[in-house]
């Protein structure tokens, strides 16, 4: 529609309000987040997830939440473009500095394929709508990746309060979420049409 931002607008945004967040509150946030991931997985279960970095709400705690729930964590590992292998999270002291200033297990990198396995996956978003459309950093590796997920996977966009909004221009290849994960709110269903983007 006329006027509707674009998603560089959108992006633009609220990376500016991610760098105005100061680190006491950013800290606060985490520590609601990670309190609310630990209830997201039982023992045994599969948990995509991944590493917050540059403002990005969550940090380590998130991760070491699910552990002790007794999840298995899978982390990202990046490649050349394309869908995302994944490699098992084994605690802060097993991760290392990998590309584009992201951190990445030591452990042996899976197939892309092994996201299937999971039961629930964290996706990092900048903003989530009401109906599930996500906004991303725009390189596209989740959009290739979620794909492979099984239908009944929970896709859960973790965002601080304010980044759940109305609505967020949507393309064709988009996946949307079914689900989100606030400091303030918790974990919220999102709307009825999940995982469909339109024709």
């Amino acid at each position: 529609m006329p006027g509707e931002r674009t998603k560089y607008a959108w992006r633009t945004q609220v990376l500016a309000e991610r760098a105005r967040v100061g680190a006491a509150e950013h800290a606060a946030e985490a520590a609601a987040l990670a309190a609310a991931t630990g209830l997201l997985a039982g023992a045994d279960e599969v948990v995509c997830a991944y590493v917050p970095i540059r403002g990005e709400p969550g940090d380590l705690r998130m991760l070491d939440a699910l552990r002790v729930a007794g999840a298995t964590v899978l982390l990202p590992v990046t490649g050349e473009p394309g869908p995302l292998c994944w490699a098992r999270y084994e605690g802060a002291d097993c991760l290392r500095k990998a590309r584009f200033g992201l951190f990445e297990p030591t452990a042996p990198s899976l197939p892309p394929e092994t996201v299937a396995e999971a039961a629930t996956i964290l996706v990092p978003a900048l903003a989530v709508d009401r109906r599930g459309v996500r906004l991303g950093r725009g390189a596209g590796y989740y959009d290739r990746t979620l794909g492979a997920a099984r239908a009944d996977t929970r896709l859960i966009a973790v965002v601080r309060d304010a980044e759940l909004v109305d609505r967020l221009p949507e393309e064709a290849h988009d996946r949307r979420m079914g689900w989100v994960l606030t400091p303030g709110g918790g974990l919220a269903e999102l709307g009825c049409d999940l995982g469909v983007s339109p024709e």
